[in-house]
């Protein structure tokens, strides 16, 4: 008991249930009917309600995808697509109601908002329930708010950008978001501001057969700069849950975006998640990408660079345990000259789970001087554990230098062998291995943030050895 760490005490963190207690909950299953009464509760505008029955309608038309995880098992008549937890968006952390805030409280939301971040949203199924910015960001005209509320406060804004990265007819699961959405995070900071600290939101599936249906927007205006974090758990049930989120973000002439993920879903839980951004003149865009948890995860975050001199950086790391697969990577489409990219991936497997890596560079016809690399690196625990790799290069300029590296490897027996001799148990061992290994992506976190990621892994490494 000695070695054993005290961490994994701490997974009921993660993995705890409410009682179901809801202002509205809708009749299992996806109809035109249930599209329409979650506009209607929504009170949205008419505008809004005809782009989801267009979605709806290429939903229901489109197969499911062939290729990637099983997705074999997923009934969506099976799923409630719409559950609200309260009535209202608060601004202020004590008038959250009692359950839910000490659902919040239990995660940590409420002290990494007093310690660190400029702002805060907290998703509780289908609902934000919680937002709050810092004053001094208001004042110069940043908006952070719920993307609900941002259709109503500033259509305008909504209605030129939403769904014109991802249109519903992208590919199946960017229709059912399309059609049922709720919640997310709409973020607008206005040309020349650079907001100094993280804006976080923060998603929680609690009940059983729940669909969460996030949709976020961030419009970074000229030479803005901002930094995103969401974080995503579930408790454990015997039934499966669907999480199937849309992220755009449009980064104009000069702005730096970059948007954190720390994923950590229990293991019932399918993560399909379509996420891309469009790259201006001189803009940066940075997906910082963690997927620890879930069954499934399909989630290759993807920039356009659509404007001269742009960037791209895509650092994604995954762990698969049993009975989990990790389908996870990157694209990036060079359309313009000099644009540049790097790609980083990191991968775990153990005790029988799938780690793929599935990745795209494209560069266009005319899009010269472009400079992308690419690195796959996978770690297996055991030998019956997996990973697989899927690079595509699709160059169409010969003025363009591109390079991919791709190593797999099991853990070496001497820094084992070492770190023991040097009083630590196996477990703790292979943890640090472990942790050490995914170091590009802890770096380039928040503290807070960097500690809570090596937890995670802590944990998941529990029961590793034999």
């Amino acid at each position: 008991m000695a070695n054993k760490s005290i961490l994994d005490l701490d997974y009921a963190k993660y993995d705890f249930k409410d009682p179901e207690k809801y202002v509205f909950k809708s009749e299992k299953g996806l109809s035109r009917q249930t599209v329409e009464q979650i506009s209607e509760m929504k009170k949205e505008p008419e505008w809004m309600l005809k782009f989801r029955l267009r979605a709806y309608e290429h939903f229901v038309k489109r197969p499911m995808p062939m290729w990637g995880g099983d997705l074999a098992q997923i009934d969506f008549n099976d799923i409630y697509y719409y559950l609200r937890p309260t009535d209202r968006v608060e601004s202020k952390w004590e008038d959250v109601p009692d359950k839910i805030k000490k659902t919040f409280d239990r995660l940590g939301i409420p002290e990494a908002e007093k310690k660190f971040l400029a702002g805060v949203g907290a998703q509780y199924e289908s609902e934000v329930v919680y937002h709050s910015l810092l004053k001094h960001l208001e004042d110069k005209g940043v908006i952070f708010c719920d993307t609900d509320t941002a259709v109503k406060l500033h259509p305008e804004l909504v209605k030129k950008y939403f769904g014109t990265i991802i249109p519903p007819e992208d590919n199946k699961l960017a229709a059912l978001n399309s059609a049922v959405w709720s919640g997310g995070s709409f973020i607008y900071v206005p040309e020349g501001v650079k907001v100094d600290l993280p804006l976080q939101a923060y998603f929680r599936i609690n009940a059983a057969n729940m669909g969460q249906f996030e949709r976020t927007l961030i419009i970074a205006d000229n030479y803005a700069d901002v930094q995103y974090i969401e974080g995503c758990t579930a408790p454990v049930y015997s039934k499966d849950a669907l999480h199937s989120a849309v992220v755009e973000i449009i980064a104009k002439k000069g702005a730096k975006v970059r948007y954190t993920t720390l994923q950590n879903w229990s293991s019932d839980v399918y993560n399909l998640v379509t996420k891309r951004a469009y790259a201006y003149e001189d803009a940066s865009v940075e997906w910082i990408d963690a997927n620890v948890g879930s069954k499934l995860t399909m989630k290759y975050p993807s920039v356009y660079l659509v404007g001269p001199r742009a960037k791209a950086e895509i650092v994604s790391v995954a762990f698969a345990g049993k009975d989990r697969h990790q389908d996870t990577g990157a694209k990036v489409i060079h359309l313009a000259p000099y644009t540049s990219s790097r790609i980083t991936a990191k991968s775990v497997s153990k005790d029988g789970g799938l780690t793929t890596y599935r990745g795209l560079v494209h560069v266009a016809k005319g899009a010269v001087g472009v400079k992308s690399s690419v690195r796959c690196d996978a770690l297996l625990m055991d030998d019956r554990s997996k990973t697989t790799t899927y690079p595509y290069m699709e160059v169409n300029e010969d003025d363009a230098t591109i390079t991919h590296e791709a190593t797999v490897g099991r853990i070496n027996e001497d820094q084992l062998f070492y770190l023991m001799s040097r009083g630590l148990s196996e477990t703790q061992a292979l943890s640090m291995i472990v942790t050490g290994f995914m170091e590009p992506f802890t770096r380039v976190l928040p503290m807070e943030y960097a500690v809570e990621f090596n937890r995670l892994i802590e944990m998941e490494m529990e029961g590793a050895v034999g």
